[in-house]
């Protein structure tokens, strides 16, 4: 079965636990249900990134408050791009699935939607 990639990001308002693990919920809950992936057999892993301005918390402790225990999961700080959007938290998740990449629903929300308006304009 093919892997396939779903990509997501969503800006966190401040640098603090409860905003990263709220935002970072929001946005794979989004992801989730949009892709109709309730069963977490099929995620093979994801990568959760942040900007360096993002540091109280892993937002990967947001995949295992829903469930996501086994699911091998890891964090990142992103490159500290001068021009780059501040506080976004970006998720990447590889899907076994058989249905063609064309079909992934990617998902931006709040200001990370400026990211790539190419796909937020089909949201």
């Amino acid at each position: 079965m093919p892997v396939r990639g779903i990509r997501g990001a969503i800006t966190a308002e401040e640098n603090t636990s409860a905003e990263i693990l709220g935002a970072t919920h929001e946005l794979l809950t989004e992801i989730l249900n949009r892709n109709n992936l309730q069963d977490f057999s099929e995620i093979v892993s994801a990568i959760f990134t942040t900007t360096p301005d993002l540091n109280a918390c892993f937002p990967a402790e947001a995949a295992r408050g829903i469930g996501m225990h086994q699911v091998p999961l890891l964090c990142a700080s992103e490159i500290a791009v001068p021009t780059g959007m501040p506080r976004t938290i970006r998720i990447l998740l590889h899907v076994n699935t058989d249905r063609p990449q064309a079909e992934m629903v990617h998902i931006y929300l709040r200001d990370a939607k400026k990211l790539r308006p190419d796909v937020t304009s089909a949201q």
